[in-house]
């Protein structure tokens, strides 16, 4: 069995260069790959196309590489819990796509089993079926959306093994898991990596024939973006 673990995330992001588009997983700050963000923060490469949920928040995830003028081009759901971002998009700094959040999966995920365009509803009659090409199925309009795929796809995961099978936790399993299928490369970083053989087959989210690094991540803050107490 093809061992795919490299040594480190320095390792795991060779090959990465200016101009490339990215897919990182996650949804809000759950989720994410930490330690490729703080990677690719470090490697100072720019004019990037990022594909994701959201932004992160201005201070972590996306956020961080949106600060360091990093990002060319946002494509993404939701983004409002970033001002940066705000600011970049309203400045006209930062080109922004955004998609809803059903359609952006979808188009992930397409691009992952090779389906090159398909037909939704979302977005019919609003500013994003502008210039797509549109088509009526059993008297109901419907948008042609194309598929999403990725230079790198960098992706967080619970536990993995040495094959690169991947297991999500909880609502980590969220983008995660098709984001992995649609990269040319894809690297995982995850939590606890063990030796091929020792994961139940039937937990097993994400094969590790669509993973081609894997490495065991280190230091993670899981930070939650808005935490809410009461008094007892």
């Amino acid at each position: 069995m093809i061992n795919k673990t490299v040594k480190n995330v320095q390792e795991a992001l060779q090959g990465v260069q200016d101009g490339m588009t990215f897919m990182l997983g996650g949804f809000g700050l759950c989720g994410i790959p930490e330690n490729a963000i703080h990677e690719l923060l470090r490697l100072g490469v720019k004019d990037l196309t990022c594909i994701s949920n959201n932004a992160g928040v201005d201070d972590y995830g996306i956020g961080l590489l949106l600060q360091k003028r990093q990002v060319k081009k946002m494509i993404a759901s939701y983004v409002g819990e970033n001002a940066e971002f705000e600011r970049q998009l309203l400045s006209g700094e930062l080109e922004v796509e955004l998609i809803p959040q059903g359609t952006l999966a979808e188009r992930i995920r397409a691009g992952g089993a090779g389906i090159p365009a398909f037909f939704t509803p979302a977005g019919y009659g609003t500013e994003v079926g502008e210039g797509k090409e549109s088509r009526e199925f059993n008297g109901k309009m419907y948008l042609m959306e194309a598929w999403l795929k990725a230079d790198f796809s960098f992706v967080k995961a619970w536990k993995g093994d040495t094959a690169g099978n991947l297991i999500f936790k909880g609502t980590a399993r969220n983008f995660n898991p098709m984001m992995a299928t649609a990269g040319k490369i894809t690297v995982a970083e995850v939590e606890e990596l063990v030796p091929a053989g020792e994961l139940d087959p039937n937990m097993i989210h994400t094969p590790g024939i669509f993973v081609q690094r894997i490495f065991q991540g280190e230091k993670y803050e899981k930070r939650i973006e808005q935490r809410t107490v009461r008094t007892l």
